[in-house]
């Protein structure tokens, strides 16, 4: 999930906005969260399938 949609329930702004302390650690954990932690799962199924499907291609050609 992304900070931009997300609402703090300490002071009922949003995350992004950073007003209070809360905001601000929240912001700042979800940065340093890894490239893919912004994609929903099916997005990372999505991708995971495309990568399976290249490797049996290529797999297959190698044979």
């Amino acid at each position: 999930m992304t900070y931009d949609r997300l609402v703090c329930a300490n002071c009922a702004a949003p995350v992004n906005e950073g007003r209070c302390r809360v905001c601000r650690a929240s912001r700042e954990r979800m940065q340093e969260q890894g490239p893919f932690s912004g994609l929903n799962p099916a997005t990372l199924i999505a991708l995971m399938v495309i990568l399976v499907a290249a490797l049996a291609l290529l797999a297959h050609q190698a044979v």
